[in-house]
């Protein structure tokens, strides 16, 4: 699945790369594209963004970020790790962030904005490099796509984010809990009456939603995909897997095969 995801991206990449002669629709595209991008010259400095990285960061003009920010000195950028990483997108090469938190604090702080109407973004990040015909790096673009957005400030959404960056581990009621920053029984009764279904369920759903990604991939076999996802393949998994999708593994990849 993130191959699917990796293969798509850069599919995108190579088509903005084609539209580089032409210049003036390239900048079109670019400045109506439905998802965040941000241009920056081979030094790191942003030159454009266009209007979806404006309104998904509240910030007031383009004037408060072209010419002013550089991500490769970034300082939240520099923290992750991976600035060496990204550095490859500025000698020529696609890189891929899977599910980035955005630093959201830093962008308040960075541009005054007093509240943001979101408690956590996660991001896929894709960094291209836009070569001219002598394959040289004169622009590089960030492309962005949410993939998971907690909205609202409140205990529900603290405990979702938890649960589903720590999908891999054994289900912890009292980690969870205290992420949310209430007592267990509290906390499990006011996540069912808000979501449906106690911590533990929305434990097992989403760790079913990410076997189930895992057994779309033709390179694993099902007791391996079970593996990624820390599950044992056996007579319990299989009946669990069954009881939320209706249908066995196996049965389940064949019918999305």
């Amino acid at each position: 699945m993130k191959d699917q995801v990796e293969d798509a991206q850069r599919s995108l990449a190579k088509s903005f790369q084609s539209l580089f002669e032409e210049q003036e629709l390239l900048a079109k595209v670019i400045e109506c594209f439905p998802y965040p991008i941000q241009i920056y010259a081979p030094d790191g400095t942003s030159v454009l963004v266009n209007k979806a990285m404006l309104a998904e960061y509240h910030a007031i003009s383009p004037d408060m970020v072209v010419g002013k920010y550089n991500v490769l000195k970034d300082p939240a950028v520099i923290a992750t790790g991976q600035l060496h990483v990204l550095k490859r997108a500025f000698q020529g090469e696609t890189v891929f962030f899977p599910d980035v938190r955005v630093p959201l604090e830093e962008i308040a702080e960075r541009y005054g904005i007093q509240d943001f109407d979101v408690e956590a973004v996660y991001q896929d990040i894709t960094v291209f490099p836009i070569l001219d015909d002598l394959k040289r790096v004169i622009y590089v673009a960030a492309f962005l796509i949410n993939r998971r957005v907690y909205r609202g400030k409140d205990e529900i959404e603290k405990a979702k984010e938890y649960i589903e960056n720590h999908w891999l581990e054994r289900f912890d009621l009292g980690e969870t809990a205290k992420a949310a920053c209430l007592s267990k029984a509290h906390f499990t009764k006011l996540f069912k009456k808000h979501t449906g279904v106690t911590p533990h369920e929305y434990y097992t759903n989403y760790k079913i939603s990410k076997l189930k990604e895992k057994l779309l991939d033709a390179n694993l076999s099902i007791a391996q995909a079970f593996a990624t996802c820390n599950m044992d393949y056996n007579g319990h998994s299989a009946r669990l897997f069954k009881d939320k999708t209706g249908l066995s593994p196996s049965a389940y990849r064949t019918m999305s095969g």
